[in-house]
């Protein structure tokens, strides 16, 4: 099926349908979802996948190309739950700035001081690595391994021994009664 949609875009992308302005000629093609309707800037990505890497002496990391894709030219990197880092598209995290601030403010403080204080907006080298401050990576005990997962909405950085350990505690038992939770 082919939409034609009267609105410039600078991403040339392909999808499952094509749209193109008729109005200016030599305008680019748009990014679409797969229903053809127009995928939004900053709209909800879905970031899935492990991949393995070092962090290097100057403590930067390889963010795969997929996510980088997903997550835009700057993200965030902030401290996550669990011992790892979050990795965050700008829409994501104002999506929890949001969030946070429609929260009481006695339960918000603690959030707030948790997420934000050592959070950190990065843009990826040309070799597509990030700096994740030092504070961040003594709070993830960081040290050579890396394992860097997709997690839907977000991406997670966690030092790799520590990732294997909390996915071995993983029981095909605590996976079904989530399952049975989300009826799936």
């Amino acid at each position: 099926m082919i939409s034609f949609v009267k609105r410039p875009k600078k991403k040339i992308a392909f999808s499952a349908s094509i749209q193109y302005n008729l109005n200016k000629s030599g305008e680019r093609w748009r990014e679409v979802e797969q229903s053809g309707l127009p995928l939004l800037p900053g709209q909800a990505v879905m970031l899935i996948g492990e991949y393995q890497h070092n962090i290097d002496p100057k403590g930067r990391v390889i963010v795969p190309a997929k996510f980088r894709e997903d997550l835009g030219e700057r993200f965030y990197i902030t401290k996550g739950l669990d011992g790892c880092l979050f990795v965050l598209s700008g829409v994501e995290w104002e999506r929890l700035q949001e969030k946070i601030r429609q929260m009481p403010i006695s339960k918000a403080r603690g959030l707030q001081r948790f997420f934000f204080s050592g959070a950190a907006e990065v843009e990826p080298d040309k070799q597509g690595r990030v700096l994740i401050p030092q504070q961040l990576r003594d709070y993830a005990q960081i040290q050579k391994d890396v394992a860097v997962i997709g997690a839907s909405s977000r991406a997670e950085i966690w030092d790799a021994a520590r990732w294997a350990e909390f996915n071995s505690g993983l029981t095909e038992e605590s996976i079904a009664e989530a399952m049975d939770i989300l009826e799936l």
